[in-house]
């Protein structure tokens, strides 16, 4: 009695926060007693509050038992055909566990489902909140854990943040094992390996870490999983949460991970040598080391012809130079460098700004915190009207500030081509980046001019050549320049062309095929099928 009491004090350890196996739980807990009475009382005090907690009484054989489950994380159906008509059927018999060996036991009523055993109160909270049930027997010193989970999950369906015309439509889900399955699907490579950790000190959330083992830099691979087993949070509930610590610290608006919701992304980033992060209810993975350039490049661009790939990607660089200067440029071209407009151009704009009340610094601004909350509304919006309330009221808005006077007309123009061009890069985050810093640049335009834009890139460029993401430039292969891993940088070249990994990632096999077939280039033979 004396342990019971140490137990029900709260004097037994905690559990841990950080898992590495799926079902290595922490062994230092408490163990169970014999009493059923005891363990009774013990696992019923830990779960008494909780409404979806139950307990059936059973009797194995010609001993008392007990099954303990969470009727919200179980199917009701496997319940009944697994455990209690087998046990209801053996009720009372002299030959069922009569050695007291519950492995035994275990063999003969429960040869085809899931199962572990329990040695310890914690392993047993730890299954329970795992979909498991658990049964406890009179006498014995160790519970029988079988594996019933049945959680509602969303299908996989189409990404909603990176459409594509041509290519898999398939999605991440909230689901763990759902998304291990798409990646696994893309990937046939025993060396594929998928490493288990448990973050949060409540949560205790499954984050997953996927690589290539021969392929994938052993260091890159430490060094991703030193990061997760720091990390100590009280909760964790999407990947974005832990974003933060498997990034450099850097006081930088660049993304340095790449996140995604689609698992060609993943499964391409693996090929290439980096490690994928899934976190169990988020439908985001993470991938790292990333690079500056990753971030113009969509997976559509290796599902058409090479020419059509490079023309699109180059303008993803165009649009985003465009949607980072063209309003700084508008501002100081016309305040200070009017001489830089042609003449007629001039007379034109400037007769479009008679009559407006605001220097043009301030026209810019109030146009493009009009259009960044427009932009937010329609995102925070229901589906069905947000697109409508957007566009129609940029539209509206735009239309009634030029009539009103407060705008011009040009200005409207030079806002809606920065807002397009800003849409064209395939990665979220990666856009909000460059929202942040146009904002920077239309006030150093407005304060010095052309010359406090050319600064501003200047610092911008410097402070991009500084980034590191695991060591890795964040500006490679431009700077340093490696001229092995141009090939899929600005330009895609064509896929016999394109046969070697980025060696900025040191993986162990620079070479993406084998020597076996052809890589010289499409067959000249022209065939006759006649």
């Amino acid at each position: 009695m004396g342990k019971l009491k140490k137990i029900l004090s709260g004097e037994s350890e905690n559990i841990s926060s950080t898992d590495k196996e799926i079902y290595s739980e922490e062994e230092t807990s408490e163990p169970l007693l014999q009493s059923l009475k005891d363990n009774d009382e013990i696992i019923q005090k830990e779960f008494s509050l909780s409404i979806d907690f139950h307990y059936s009484t059973l009797v194995v054989g010609k001993r008392d038992a007990i099954a303990y489950y969470f009727d919200t994380l179980i199917s009701k159906d496997r319940l009944t055909e697994e455990i209690f008509e087998p046990l209801v059927a053996a009720e009372g018999s002299d030959t069922v566990f009569q050695t007291g060996n519950l492995e035994e036991f275990r063999k003969e009523y429960f040869a085809s489902v899931p199962y572990k055993f329990a040695e310890n109160y914690h392993q047993i909270f730890w299954k329970l909140l795992n979909g498991y049930a658990v049964i406890v027997i009179d006498g014995i010193e160790k519970a029988l854990c079988i594996n019933l989970g049945s959680i509602e999950k969303r299908s996989v369906s189409e990404p909603s943040t990176q459409t594509i015309i041509r290519g898999p439509k398939d999605s991440f889900t909230e689901t763990m094992n759902t998304n291990i399955s798409l990646i696994r699907r893309r990937i046939r490579n025993p060396n594929l390996c998928f490493e288990q950790y448990r973050v949060g000190q409540d949560t205790k959330t499954a984050v997953v870490v996927g690589y290539i083992k021969n392929i994938t830099n052993e260091d890159l691979v430490q060094e991703v999983k030193s990061r997760i087993e720091k990390v100590n949070v009280v909760g964790l509930f999407d990947s974005g949460n832990i974003e933060e610590y498997l990034t450099d610290k850097s006081m930088t608006p660049f993304p340095l991970t790449y996140n995604t919701e689609r698992p060609d992304n993943i499964a391409a980033n693996l090929i290439e040598g980096k490690v994928a992060v899934l976190v169990d209810g988020s439908p985001f993975a993470l991938s790292v080391p990333t690079v500056f350039t990753d971030f113009f490049i969509s997976t559509e661009d290796y599902y058409q012809p090479f020419f059509m790939a490079s023309f699109i990607r180059l303008i993803r660089y165009v649009s985003f130079m465009l949607s980072l200067l063209l309003p700084s440029l508008y501002v100081a071209i016309s305040t200070y460098h009017h001489e830089l407009i042609p003449t007629s151009l001039l007379i034109s704009v400037q007769a479009q700004r008679e009559g407006v009340p605001f220097p043009a610094v301030i026209e810019i601004l109030l146009m493009e915190l009009t259009f960044e909350v427009l932009r937010e509304a329609g995102v925070r919006m229901p589906r069905a009207v947000g697109q409508t309330v957007s566009i129609v009221g940029a539209l509206v808005i735009g239309q009634a500030a030029v009539e009103a006077g407060l705008v011009s007309s040009v200005l409207i123009i030079i806002v809606a081509l920065t807002a397009i061009a800003s849409f064209v890069s395939p990665i979220y985050n990666f856009s909000i980046a460059t929202r942040i810093l146009r904002f920077a640049f239309i006030l150093m335009g407005a304060l010095i001019g052309l010359y406090g834009v050319l600064l501003l890139v200047v610092i911008m460029v410097i402070h991009l050549t500084g980034l590191r993401s695991y060591g890795v430039p964040y500006l490679a292969p431009v700077a340093p320049l490696l001229l092995e891993d141009q090939k899929d940088v600005f330009v895609r070249m064509p896929v016999w062309d394109n046969i070697t990994r980025p060696s900025y990632l040191k993986p162990k096999h620079t070479k993406k095929t084998t020597d076996q077939g052809n890589n010289t280039g499409p067959s000249q033979d022209k065939g006759n099928f006649s």
